[in-house]
């Protein structure tokens, strides 16, 4: 079980959303999109919509990374 997995759901997308802001901010680092396909795991997991980062360069890397 990751770290994710026992977040609370609002906690959970709270995360997901400052890790959105940060990489549309251009602050990145491979971690940074490594977490963000743990954390859209956890919340596809529990049935939780999510809206994709605005971010083209974003898409690309988040599909590399789940893939």
């Amino acid at each position: 079980m990751n770290f994710y997995e026992k977040l609370p759901d609002d906690v959970l997308i709270q995360f997901y959303e400052e890790l959105n802001k940060s990489i549309e901010l251009g602050h990145v680092t491979k971690s940074s999109y490594y977490e963000l396909g743990l954390i859209i795991s956890v919340l596809n997991s529990r049935n939780i919509n999510t809206e994709q980062p605005v971010s083209e360069l974003a898409n690309d890397r988040i599909s590399f990374v789940i893939a």
